[in-house]
């Protein structure tokens, strides 16, 4: 076979977007020119790669098979460069970011330095939920993910660097504000709203309300933390968020945080990356800079 490096990004781009257009918008190419560099790598594995499921295309059986080891020569490829970099001293290029809605809360703070400190780094700051993030790191579309507890069944390097306490709050003048030590069969009674599934919150409280047997009786589907904060300070019910998110609600008293044996819950902030990814010289120094600068810079600012 006399594959080209082109031929396997066009074909990995359309099977990951599902789509040409798009694969070739990613690419700065024409539509023609991907579908040309996929119907050459067809006629080289003498198979078709893709196929169309209703609207969407798909990778066929061998499809998969190919595109798995497009995947590990173009990180190869991306080690290659990145290695290079390195030995070089370059702290230079794009550096792709994937982050919880939740670290936008203390993220900018933490970019500002980081830009700061390496003004020639381009940084895309995409904000996604967990089941997102987890696609974005499989798919190789982001360099880094922070993001709550990783995982146990991918391939993921991950490095806890900032405690993320979990809480429940309630509106300043819910009947359990000023109590103390209340137990959590006491929830059972109260109206909970919840974030979108895929969620990590979501599924920390889930978990939280299955190990102490009590029932989650009614509940309402917020799509977001602000809207979920809005919800609980208009009275809607209560909420499991993290402490970062509702910091400053706290300090001005537009929520309180209930008092509840077992809680908070204590988690981590972790930065995460597949385990075989060769981190660029952006993405290297940035984790560099989390792993021995982010705690320090967040709590001097609290």
């Amino acid at each position: 076979m006399h594959t080209t490096l082109k031929q396997l990004t066009s074909f990995e781009a359309v099977a990951r977007l599902r789509n040409f257009t798009r694969a070739a918008e990613e690419l700065n190419l024409s539509q023609p020119a991907v579908s040309m560099q996929v119907k050459q790598l067809e006629n080289q594995v003498q198979a078709p790669l893709l196929e169309h499921r209703g609207r969407v295309i798909e990778p066929t059986e061998i499809g998969m098979l190919v595109l798995e080891h497009a995947r590990a020569i173009l990180d190869e490829v991306d080690a290659l460069s990145a290695a290079v970099d390195s030995r070089k001293g370059l702290k230079i290029g794009k550096l792709r970011l994937s982050t919880v809605t939740t670290v936008t809360y203390f993220m900018p703070t933490l970019l500002r330095t980081f830009c700061q400190q390496h003004p020639d780094v381009e940084v895309i700051f995409n904000v996604a939920n967990r089941q997102d993030q987890l696609r974005q790191i499989q798919d190789n579309e982001t360099d880094i993910a922070i993001m709550g507890r990783p995982p146990d069944d991918m391939a993921l390097t991950s490095v806890p660097f900032l405690k993320n306490p979990l809480v429940i709050v309630a509106p300043r003048e819910h009947p359990l504000a000023k109590k103390k030590n209340i137990a959590i069969e006491r929830m059972a009674d109260e109206v909970f709203l919840m974030r979108e599934a895929g969620s990590g919150t979501r599924g920390a409280m889930e978990r939280l309300f299955k190990e102490n047997k009590v029932p989650i009786t009614t509940s309402i589907e917020v799509s977001g933390a602000e809207a979920l904060k809005q919800g609980v300070q208009a009275g809607l019910g209560l909420a499991l968020l993290s402490r970062d998110s509702v910091d400053l609600e706290l300090k001005l008293g537009r929520l309180v945080e209930l008092d509840l044996k077992g809680l908070p819950i204590q988690r981590d902030w972790y930065l995460v990356h597949r385990s075989k990814k060769r981190l660029n010289a952006p993405a290297a120094a940035f984790k560099h800079f989390i792993e021995n600068d982010a705690s320090g810079l967040l709590n001097r600012a609290r």
